[in-house]
């Protein structure tokens, strides 16, 4: 098997990092370029840095991105001008942001993700089964933890399962969005979802859905332990996606989630 010339984005963080060492030891891909948002004076794994452009993505096949979203759309620019393949690990899209990448997956196949684990693609796959079934009697809301470092909350992630619970009921998601809290002990239900974002140590991710009618609290969780384990899943998102045509593509269809 030929391998896949594999570009990272957003190399200096935690997930760059995490994606350059399981990109090493898989044999299906050749890392051919880094990139940063800012001047890297230094080689990593061999490769000097650059700054997202034309050269640098040049010779790649699919660019996976771990940024900010200025510089995703960025990345989507150019990508749709070289038509290369592009997996989206970043979080923290607006409405209008969203719209965007939708607009670029007519031209080129994108996998966009908020989260890169089996467990956690099946949890938000049986948020939405839960959601669906408990239906309108249930009150519904997301608990997340994230190590101090990470900026944006909610979570994307934590977006995903507040999404599932809406789509569970056939509703518009960012009609029942509501009170987004961050750092609190305790936070309450309402008719809308309220999320609720702790920022602690070095925790590398843990999500929980709870569903309550007042007689009875249904829970969904899932912890993350290694990191590795969303570096692995976005190589086979990025393994997946060669074979697709133009679009928008998630987890779930990867999985197989009907």
């Amino acid at each position: 098997m030929k391998k896949i010339n594999l570009s990272i984005s957003g190399c200096m963080g935690r997930m760059g990092q995490q994606l350059i060492k399981s990109s090493k030891i898989n044999r299906n891909f050749k890392l051919v370029s880094l990139t940063e948002n800012r001047i890297i004076n230094k080689k990593i794994a061999g490769i000097k840095p650059s700054k997202n452009n034309f050269d640098a993505f040049k010779k790649t096949n699919v660019i996976i991105d771990f940024t900010v979203p200025k510089c995703t759309l960025e990345i989507l620019n150019i990508a749709t001008k070289l038509k290369k393949r592009v997996v989206i690990g970043t979080t923290g899209f607006s409405k209008k942001e969203e719209n965007l990448i939708k607009k670029f997956s007519k031209k080129i196949p994108i996998l966009k993700a908020g989260n890169m684990s089996l467990g956690v693609n099946l949890l938000m796959y049986l948020t939405e089964i839960a959601s669906k079934s408990l239906g309108n009697n249930f009150l519904s809301k997301v608990y997340e933890v994230h190590h101090k470092h990470k900026i944006d909350y909610p979570s994307g992630t934590a977006l995903m399962l507040g999404k599932g619970i809406a789509d569970g009921k056939r509703k518009n998601f960012y009609n029942l969005i509501g009170k987004k809290y961050l750092n609190k002990k305790t936070f309450p239900y309402s008719d809308k979802i309220n999320f609720n974002s702790i920022r602690k140590g070095e925790t590398i991710g843990e999500h929980a859905v709870r569903f309550s009618s007042g007689k009875e609290i249904i829970k969904l969780n899932h912890e993350s332990f290694d990191r590795a384990l969303y570096s692995e899943g976005a190589l086979t998102a990025a393994t997946w996606i060669m074979s697709k045509k133009a679009g928008l593509y998630s987890m779930r269809d990867l999985l197989n989630f009907k």
